[in-house]
């Protein structure tokens, strides 16, 4: 696994590099076989340090978590105790679920962009009426059960998550709600 380990105007030294290494690479190795890669961020607001640690697993699946305490380690340590409670769900969920799958999720490739607005035409036309297209990435649609997918959103603290409905093979979209419930938007039930 890949660590990127840095700090925001804060120096951040070989011994909690190390600390960060064994202390994250034992968390993750207890529930996600084969991570890829992990960013981990301290930097420092007030009085107390803040470390943001997020990790790609080879699921697709991003677990993110922050923690922050008065002391460096302790915010890193918070961090993990998140990132632990994150995957142990995760992993508990997979299993519930996978009882229920014979196959492996299936993934389509689809077209992900990154809208820039123009700033002059904010005034008189709509949001992204004139918009530029400033990235094209390659996505990931998997193909889920709406339980399947309500649960990879949540694992990984996504607002939205679009994917394939196994039941009828549309594309649909489940999002988090304003009032904390979650949306299922599936055009195929329209009237």
């Amino acid at each position: 696994m890949r660590y990127q380990i840095t700090g925001k105007q804060i120096d951040v030294g070989e011994a909690l590099q190390t600390h960060v290494q064994n202390e994250l690479g034992a968390v993750i190795g207890k529930y996600a076989g084969r991570p890829t890669d992990a960013n981990v961020v301290f930097s420092k607001s007030g009085h107390e340090y803040v470390c943001e640690a997020e990790v790609h697993l080879s699921t697709g699946l991003t677990a993110q978590a922050r923690g922050h305490a008065t002391e460096i380690y302790s915010a890193f340590d918070s961090a993990t105790e998140k990132m632990d409670k994150q995957l142990r769900r995760y992993k508990r969920r997979l299993k519930d679920h996978h009882k229920e799958r014979s196959q492996p999720v299936e993934l389509s490739d689809a077209g992900s962009y990154i809208l820039a607005s123009n700033s002059e035409s904010e005034e008189n036309e709509p949001d992204g009426v004139n918009s530029m297209i400033v990235a094209e990435m390659e996505a990931k649609i998997p193909s889920l059960s709406v339980g399947e997918a309500v649960m990879q959103m949540e694992i990984a603290n996504a607002p939205v998550l679009v994917f394939r409905n196994e039941g009828h093979s549309g594309i649909n979209v489940v999002y988090r709600r304003e009032d904390g419930n979650i949306g299922w938007i599936d055009p195929r039930n329209s009237g």
